[in-house]
């Protein structure tokens, strides 16, 4: 009986032995299974993550390039903005000098009416003032004269010309000057000096400092005089050619005429 107890119990221990061996290869396959499955899911999550990490980038590049593009069109606004006011003013600015150059017309009706009476005064007050540098005087009006009527010169420079004149005229007034010439007294004629001063008066005296003048505006024609003037007289000729240091002096000038 022992021994039939014996076989048994290795058979059974055998079976036994076979029964977990069998067991252990039924739970080894569905863990191998679970480990590629979990191992696939974190090869896709890596994956995933990539591609979340790509499109995270993309959008961060073009949330940069709309940033730019949207910093530049205002910077484009502001200067189209600026350009706009510009040409607006240009455009006023070309209004106003096409308005000028529709008036250049009505100006030279103005001015050429204008200009023709300021020689005709020019030359008035040359013959009224006192006779000093006539010849040259005269000849200056009549230059303007001829220049109205000749087509070419502008019309700005004859205006220009014209007040040029005028501002020689105007200087006469402050200077002091003399210069030898003829007079004639009682019909003979005399060499002199002429003495210049200003606007105010106008002398003469004979080369030989004996004999003096002085112009009378009211009659046109030349007063005798007084010796004791003679001396003055000489100082101011002498000061005028700058043969002596400047002094005062004292010469008769004719009288205002009374107001009408």
């Amino acid at each position: 009986m022992s021994k039939v107890s014996n076989r048994t119990k290795i058979a059974t221990a055998l079976v036994g032995a076979l029964a977990l061996a069998s067991s252990n290869l039924v739970v080894a396959d569905p863990l191998t299974d679970v480990q590629k499955a979990d191992s696939k899911v974190h090869a896709e999550a890596a994956a995933s993550q990539k591609k979340i990490d790509k499109y995270y980038d993309q959008a961060q590049d073009m949330l940069f390039e709309y940033s730019t593009v949207a910093d530049e069109r205002e910077s484009l606004k502001a200067y189209n903005d600026y350009v706009a006011t510009l040409v607006a003013d240009q455009e006023n600015t070309m209004g106003a000098i096409q308005n000028d150059i529709n008036g250049i017309d009505k100006l030279r009706q103005g001015v050429v009416p204008l200009m023709f009476s300021m020689v005709d005064s020019l030359e008035q007050f040359v013959q009224l003032d006192l006779p000093f540098n006539t010849e040259v005087r005269a000849e200056r009006v009549q230059n303007l004269r001829n220049l109205l009527n000749t087509a070419e010169v502008s019309l700005a420079e004859k205006y220009r010309l014209i007040l040029d004149a005028y501002s020689i005229e105007r200087e006469y007034g402050n200077f002091v000057a003399v210069k030898t010439g003829q007079i004639n007294i009682d019909g003979k004629e005399i060499l002199v000096d002429f003495f210049n001063l200003g606007r105010v008066a106008l002398y003469a005296q004979s080369l030989d400092q004996r004999s003096g003048w002085i112009y009378n505006p009211e009659t046109q024609s030349w007063d005798v005089l007084d010796d004791s003037y003679m001396r003055e007289l000489t100082k101011g000729i002498r000061i005028a050619r700058k043969q002596g240091a400047p002094d005062m002096f004292a010469l008769p000038v004719p009288a205002a005429e009374a107001a009408q």
